[in-house]
């Protein structure tokens, strides 16, 4: 059984007395599969580190955080830009809107995603979304860009059915994680409307640790605890929930 896990920071702080170890743990329980989030150009030398540390299981992608929009936002989208035209990525992640934390950023924040989705298209690559508080704003820039080349994820997907039928009219998969076990996550109750083969795992680990570790560091292994949850929900022994959702991210990241 192979799992894959779509969406983790294990270059993470929160790893750095246990990195290996957690890993391992996760190895050993067929997560074999990670696939790592760039937040801005401070990340990116601690996310080649972990790729040489693991480089059968850990795949990079390039791209610059909503929440990490500033003003200096073009010299990062430059880093970006730059780093996409050095080597091989398997994403453009993760991007998006967040609304939570900064609402007065909107307008810098429309305009990077607008631009990353660009360069996705340019290099042939998926891309990752991060969407907090912000679906309208999502759907907007998303069908301002809609066209054969759009594809992804729409990552650590909380929305309801309607914005979950709407994110998969844009070639997007939806990436499900801790949230599905928690008591009022919501998507539970509709998440078996959804074909399985929509479906990726994630666990964004360290943030959202499903039940019954929530509030706590979520670690690689804890992804188990999702494709439990999902196997439950559409009545499929987890084996298939595995095997299922990583073809499914091979579909994405083409490898």
């Amino acid at each position: 059984m192979i799992i894959t896990d779509t969406h983790t920071h294990l270059y993470s702080d929160a790893f750095d007395e246990d990195r290996k170890q957690a890993i391992q743990l996760a190895l050993d329980k067929g997560v074999e599969r990670f696939f790592i989030p760039a937040i801005d150009s401070e990340t990116t030398q601690s996310m080649y580190e972990l790729e040489k540390a693991f480089p059968d299981n850990v795949f990079l992608m390039m791209g610059l955080h909503p929440t990490h929009v500033k003003e200096n936002y073009e010299d990062e989208l430059k880093h970006v830009s730059e780093e996409l035209d050095k080597r091989k990525f398997y994403a453009v992640g993760e991007i998006g809107i967040d609304l939570y934390w900064d609402k007065s950023t909107l307008e810098i924040q429309k305009d990077a995603f607008k631009k990353q989705i660009q360069l996705a298209k340019q290099y042939e690559l998926p891309i990752v979304i991060h969407c907090r508080e912000a679906f309208d704003e999502i759907f907007e820039v998303l069908e301002s860009e809609k066209d054969e080349k759009l594809f992804g994820i729409f990552h650590c997907f909380t929305g309801n059915l309607e914005q979950a039928k709407k994110a998969l009219s844009y070639n997007m998969k939806l990436g499900i994680g801790g949230v599905v076990t928690f008591k009022n996550g919501g998507i539970d109750k509709f998440l078996a409307e959804i074909p399985l083969e929509e479906i990726v795992l994630e666990t964004d680990a360290p943030y959202l640790a499903p039940t019954p570790f929530r509030g706590k560091r979520n670690d690689p292994v804890y992804i188990l605890k999702v494709a439990e949850k999902l196997a439950e929900i559409y009545n499929l022994p987890v084996e298939t929930i595995a095997e299922v959702t990583t073809k499914n991210s091979k579909e994405v990241f083409g490898i």
